[in-house]
């Protein structure tokens, strides 16, 4: 397994990687990586003949009242983690490298990005655009894959690969969860004992809406207030939002006559985690 810290050292590898006409998938992370994270480079690894996986904390991607500083790196564990999965480089640059002095060019978006987690993070979106459309350059990967945990992050990147003709292929993979639902998130590592056993409650939420739409329940406000009603009986449980949205669009549906979202953020005392899930899905 190679490191690359250096922008410039990155270029070199996949220009020759590419030269052997090797396919390369993508593996986008802030690192602290868990099961969700290895789900995806365990794709890369059945599907592309080269994986490379990024472990960088994104500081464009974080409001100033946000958890920037605190956000979990454990970057020794990851490395020992991308070694066991047969990762075949990891790129693992410092902010300078990433942001130069006098960086002023960012990616915007619009319209799907700004409902949701763009109304709660303002700018959050213009952060994570940048950074992937900087990863897709340097990295030149053939497919890169993002969870469906943090849905509307990909439908902003399948957006932006859309909008810009941008020569990759995204691979959308499914929230791996805890068994008691929890979807697997870097943010976990902050909840004490009693945060994680109430946060099981976006799960439950979650469920609750999609077995009202299972019943026959059609109208989007029911099956919003199905989930709310699950979460406001959590004590330490806030809700940011709740919606039920087209998942193209994401925009509010009134009612769920074809498949449709239902997303969730939700503070669990001083941490902040989203989730969502499919509903009227066969």
């Amino acid at each position: 397994m190679e490191i690359a810290e250096r922008t410039a050292d990155l270029r070199r590898i996949v220009r020759v990687v590419r030269d052997e006409h090797r396919i390369i998938g993508l593996v986008p992370t802030m690192g602290a990586l868990h099961e969700g994270h290895l789900s995806l480079v365990r794709r890369s690894k059945e599907n592309d003949d080269f994986t490379v996986v990024s472990i960088f904390v994104n500081p464009a991607q974080f409001a100033p009242s946000e958890d920037f500083r605190r956000y979990p790196r454990a970057f020794e564990a990851d490395l020992q983690k991308c070694e066991e999965s047969g990762i075949d480089l990891v790129f693992a640059p410092t902010t300078i490298e990433m942001y130069p002095q006098g960086f002023s060019t960012y990616v915007t978006v619009e319209g799907i990005a700004e409902a949701l987690e763009g109304a709660s993070r303002p700018g959050h979106f213009r952060g994570v655009a940048t950074i992937v459309l900087k990863l897709f350059n340097l990295a030149r990967p053939h497919r890169a894959y993002f969870g469906l945990k943090d849905y509307q992050q990909l439908k902003v990147i399948e957006k932006m690969v859309r909008d810009l003709n941008l020569d990759v292929e995204i691979v959308p993979c499914p929230t791996v969860r805890e068994p008691d639902g929890l979807a697997l998130s870097s943010r976990n590592a902050y909840l004490g004992p009693a945060e994680r056993r109430a946060a099981a409650v976006l799960y439950r939420a979650l469920v609750a809406a999609r077995d009202a739409v299972a019943a026959g329940e059609r109208d989007a406000e029911a099956v919003r207030s199905a989930a709310l009603t699950v979460i406001q009986a959590e004590p330490l449980a806030e809700v940011d939002y709740a919606a039920v949205v087209d998942p193209e669009t994401l925009q509010p549906v009134r009612r769920v006559e074809a498949p449709a979202l239902v997303a969730l953020a939700v503070r669990i005392g001083a941490t902040r985690l989203v989730d969502n899930m499919l509903v009227g899905v066969e």
